[in-house]
C-alpha cells in the first residue's frame, strides 16, 4: 500500500473498523514475536487509557520510549536550577509538570516551600508581562519541550528582546527527538522491529525531519495520530511494513503532518537557537540533541550568566525511570512503582508527568 493510500484510508477508519483491524493485526503477527516502541508520551498515555495493549496479541510487545520532555530532564539540571535560584535570588517562571520533577534536594516545589517565587504559567508569553510589571525582580524562565513547543518559546525570546527587558533570563532544557531515537537504536539494548512515530513532533519536523536519521536502519517508522482508531490503524500499517520488510518513514497522520513540516516554525527556531549536546535522563549526553540560545541572545542565557563553583553530583536512588525511558523494563518492574512512588508522591519524573510511562501504567494498567 502506498503512503498516499494510507493517508486516504485514514479518513475512512471509524470505531466499527477497529475490531476488524485488531483481527487483521492478530493474523499478521500469528505466532511470531514482535516488539514495537511508541516514542511519544501522548501515545503512551492514550495506549494505556484506551486499553489498546490488551486488545493486541500477546506476541506483540509495545514498549514506551523517551517521548516525555519532563521525564527526560536530567537530575543535574534540576539541581543546577535550584542552586542558582537560591544563590542569585531569582524568581522562577515555567509551565507544565517540571516543578514536580525530583532533584537531589527535591523538586522546584522545594524552592516554593523555602519562600522563593515559583510561577506556573499556561503560556511562556505570560513571562513577558510578568517581568515587565515587576522590574525590581529578576526572573528565570525555564524553557522545556521537544520540537512541538520550541517555536512558542523562540517567539517569547524575541518578544523579551523587543521589549528590552533586563530582568528575565532563559534556561534551556529543550531536547531534539531524532538524535535520541538514533541513540536508542544504536544502543541495541532493546531489539525493535518497528517504531510508532510521534505525531505532534512530526507536525513541526515533517516526514523529512526523520528520514536522514533513519535512513541507515532497517526498521519501519510509522507516524501516527492520537485517537484510538489512529493508533490501531497505524499499528496495522506498521506490522504490514515489518512483515514485508519495507523500511523507512511512513505517514498515517496526513491531516496534520506534511513532508516538509512547519517551515515557519522551523525558521523561527533556527533564528533563535543553535543545536548543542544535551543531557537526557537515562541516556546521558546525546550529541546534537539540545538547543541553546544563539550568540546574539546569550545575554539572556542563565547558563552563561549564573555560574556555580562546584560541579553537580548525581545521587543514587532506587528509581529506575532511566531504564523505563529506554524501554529496558516496564514501569511495574521498578521496585518503587505503586509502593512508595505514586502520582501524589513521585520518586522519579516518569511518575510526575501525565505523559510519563509510570503515570500511565499507574492510572490505567496496574491490574
Amino acid at each position: 500500500m502506498t503512503n498516499l493510500s494510507v493517508i486516504n484510508q485514514l479518513t475512512k477508519i471509524g470505531k466499527i473498523e477497529v475490531e476488524f483491524l485488531v483481527r487483521e493485526i492478530s493474523q499478521l503477527v500469528s505466532n511470531e514475536n514482535y516488539t514495537i516502541m511508541e516514542f511519544c508520551g501522548t501515545h503512551t498515555h492514550e495506549i494505556s487509557r484506551y486499553g489498546i495493549r490488551s486488545l493486541l496479541p500477546k506476541s506483540l510487545s509495545l514498549k514506551s520510549g523517551p517521548g516525555c520532555p519532563v521525564c527526560v530532564t536530567a537530575e543535574e539540571d534540576i539541581d543546577y536550577i535550584i542552586q542558582i535560584v537560591e544563590k542569585y535570588d531569582l524568581s522562577v517562571i515555567t509551565f507544565g509538570d517540571i516543578v514536580r520533577v525530583p532533584g537531589s534536594k527535591g523538586s522546584l516545589s522545594y524552592l516554593k516551600a523555602k519562600g522563593k517565587e515559583v510561577l506556573v504559567v499556561y503560556s511562556p508569553l505570560e513571562s513577558v508581562k510578568i517581568a515587565k510589571n515587576n522590574p525590581n525582580k529578576n526572573y528565570l524562565l525555564i524553557g522545556i519541550g521537544f520540537e512541538t513547543t520550541v517555536p512558542t518559546l523562540a517567539y517569547t525570546i524575541k518578544k523579551i528582546v523587543e521589549e528590552d527587558l533586563k530582568n528575565i533570563y532563559y534556561f534551556s532544557l529543550h531536547k531534539l527527538t531524532p538524535p535520541a531515537m538514533k541513540a536508542l537504536l544504536d544502543s541495541g539494548e532493546v531489539k525493535l522491529d518497528g517504531i510508532i512515530g510521534p505525531g505532534h513532533v512530526s507536525t513541526i519536523l515533517g516526514v523529512k525531519g526523520w528520514q536522514e536519521i533513519l535512513k541507515d536502519y532497517k526498521i519501519p517508522f510509522v507516524i501516527m495520530g492520537f485517537e484510538p482508531e489512529d493508533i490501531i490503524w497505524g499499528i496495522y500499517i506498521l506490522i504490514q511494513k515489518i512483515k514485508k520488510q519495507e523500511y523507512g518513514v511512513f505517514n498515517t497522520y496526513g491531516r496534520s503532518v506534511s513532508f516538509e513540516g512547519n517551515l515557519v516554525a522551523q525558521e523561527l527556531v533556527n533564528e533563535v537557537f543553535y543545536i548543542s549536546e544535551a543531557n537526557w535522563r537515562g541516556f546521558g549526553i546525546i550529541p546534537n540533541s539540545g538547543l541553546e540560545l544563539k550568540p546574539q541572545y546569550q545575554y539572556l542565557d542563565a547558563k552563561k550568566i549564573f555560574l556555580l563553583n562546584e560541579p553537580i553530583k548525581v545521587r543514587k536512588t532506587g528509581c529506575r525511570c532511566g531504564e523505563v525511558l529506554r524501554g529496558v523494563i516496564e514501569p511495574y518492574q521498578c521496585p518503587l512503582f505503586a509502593k512508595v512512588c505514586t502520582p501524589d508522591n513521585p520518586k522519579g519524573p516518569c511518575m510526575v508527568s501525565s505523559e510519563g510511562s509510570c503515570a500511565a501504567y499507574y492510572l490505567y494498567e496496574r491490574n
